[in-house]
Formats: C-alpha cells, sequence, structure tokens
C-alpha cells in the first residue's frame, strides 16, 4: 500500500492506505484537540478563524494561525519535492513516513518530558506541518483518492461517487462503469470513518495515557514505514536473477 506502482493502482490498496494513515491523522488530530484545544489539520476552520482575529485585532492570534496554514502548506510542498526528487525510489513514501513517524516520536518525547504552555503554539505548528506531510503524503500515493486529513474534500468525493453510482441505474448510457463508481465509494467512506474512528480512539488514548500515546502512535508509523521497506527490499532481492558466469 506504501509502494508506487507502475500499473494502476487498487482500491483494495487504497482502502488498506486510508485505514493506516486516516486513522493515524484522526488520532493524532484528536490528540492535539485533547491537549491543546486546537485542531492542527482543520485548516478550513482555522482559515476562517484568522477572520475572527483581525477583527478583534488580535495580532498575537492573527500570526499563529498564519503560521499553522503556512507550516501545513509547507509541508504539504516539502512531501511533493521528496517525492519528485526521489521518485526512482521504490520507498520513497515509506521514507517520508519514517521520517514524520521519528519526528512525532521526539515531538512527544520533548512534550513527556518538557511540557510548558509556552511551547504550545510551536509544538502545533509542528504538529500541522507535520499533518502537512501526511496528507500530501497519501494524496500522491493514491493519485488524490485517499486525503488523509482533509475530511471536507473526501466528503464531497464521497458525494460525488455516490452520485455517479446512482446515476448509473437510471441513465440510459452504458458506458457508465457502475462497478468503479461503487469501489470509488467505497474508497471514500473507508477514509472517513477511518479517520472518525481515529479520533474517536485518540481523544480516549490521550485521556488515559497522555503525551506517552502520542509516542506510541509514533513509533506506530515507524514500524510501518520500516516494515513496508523490508518487505520491498526482501521481494526485490527474491526478483534478482543471480548472474551465473561460464567457466
Amino acid at each position: 500500500m506504501l509502494i508506487k506502482k507502475k500499473k494502476a493502482r487498487s482500491h483494495t490498496e487504497d482502502r488498506c492506505l486510508a485505514l493506516v494513515l486516516a486513522t493515524a491523522a484522526g488520532i493524532l488530530n484528536a490528540m492535539a484537540l485533547g491537549a491543546f484545544g486546537f485542531l492542527p489539520s482543520h485548516m478550513t476552520g482555522n482559515a476562517s478563524q484568522m477572520s475572527s482575529e483581525v477583527a478583534t485585532s488580535d495580532t498575537h492570534g492573527l500570526m499563529f494561525l498564519a503560521a499553522l496554514l503556512m507550516a501545513f502548506v509547507i509541508g504539504s510542498m516539502l512531501a511533493r519535492v521528496v517525492v519528485i526528487a526521489g521518485e526512482k525510489f521504490r520507498t520513497i513514501f515509506c521514507l517520508i513516513l519514517l521520517a514524520e513517524g521519528v519526528a512525532l516520536t521526539a515531538l512527544s518525547v520533548f512534550e513527556i518530558f518538557m511540557f510548558s504552555e509556552r511551547f504550545n503554539a510551536e509544538v502545533l505548528v509542528m504538529l500541522g506541518f507535520l499533518m502537512g506531510v501526511h496528507n500530501s503524503t497519501s494524496t500522491q500515493l493514491s493519485n488524490g483518492r485517499v486525503r488523509s486529513t482533509h475530511v471536507t474534500g473526501t466528503l464531497t468525493d464521497a458525494g460525488i461517487a455516490l452520485g455517479s453510482f446512482l446515476l448509473s441505474f437510471m441513465s440510459p448510457d452504458k458506458s457508465l462503469d457502475r462497478h468503479a463508481f461503487r469501489k470509488q465509494l467505497y474508497t471514500h467512506l473507508t477514509t472517513i470513518f477511518s479517520f472518525l474512528g481515529g479520533c474517536m480512539i485518540g481523544l480516549a488514548l490521550f485521556d488515559l495515557f497522555g503525551f506517552r500515546a502520542m509516542l506510541a502512535l509514533g513509533v506506530c508509523l515507524v514500524v510501518v514505514a520500516v516494515s513496508a521497506i523490508v518487505v520491498t527490499v526482501r521481494t526485490a532481492s527474491r526478483l534478482m536473477v543471480p548472474v551465473r558466469t561460464s567457466g
């Protein structure tokens, strides 16, 4: 699910991707809400709130929201640049996820041992950056079918897929691929419910374990990425035909 293949990706692979990355995004988003009372991936709401900060002349709040939005964009941009630069590496998406997991682990360790409210803004901006990386990675890997943090866009895509699926029953146009529309709808629904499930799990885990739960999430991302790299390397090694020289 974490390997970009030359052939078209199947919806099954994208659903597995959604189960892992959308669930992880929901967990992290909910943990941030529990820890700081803020949603680092809710860019629509954060952008809307900027107008309120302008109206109240809250310069500090405005600068924080602007930094959070910019961090998300920079994270998305950086993930894209890395993918293009490393397009020859089959495990490039695994490496991005690995780096994200390491960064989240380090941030969690920092919060466990050095938590201070004066660092909340900086930590949220860092989480916004990681959310940008996370969403950009899943979007690029799935060719736009899985947006792990962007529920608004995924709900829109699900509505479009549902409309196309229902239209296929009423339209005389035989070219409409009902089976493809249904698979696409299932993929979007998997993403949505994975994110929602992750949010519920994330709040419960943070209430029980605090930042140690966030640390565990970072470690899980590292394990998933390393496992995918190991499987890919082993598979490539098996496919290599040994070269024999005549003597």
